[in-house]
């Protein structure tokens, strides 16, 4: 497990330079193309920002749900 979170720790880095210098939203500042390479996966492979989204969705009306009872 530490492996994989090394390898992802480790192409953050490369994905915020290339965003930063070259990238579409090279216009915008450092910190928003980091935050952007921490969601890496979600912009390379547009399905899975999907999935996120509707993980999110679906854990906010949990969310919602539980409080009110």
């Amino acid at each position: 497990m530490k492996y994989l979170i090394g390898l992802y720790t480790l192409l953050i880095v490369p994905f915020c330079l290339y965003g930063y210098f070259w990238g579409e939203y090279a216009y915008k500042g450092f910190a928003y193309n980091l935050g952007r390479a921490f969601i890496w996966p979600a912009i390379v492979f547009p399905v899975i920002g999907q999935i996120l989204g509707i993980m999110v969705l679906l854990g906010l009306i949990y969310f919602l749900t539980m409080r009110r009872s």
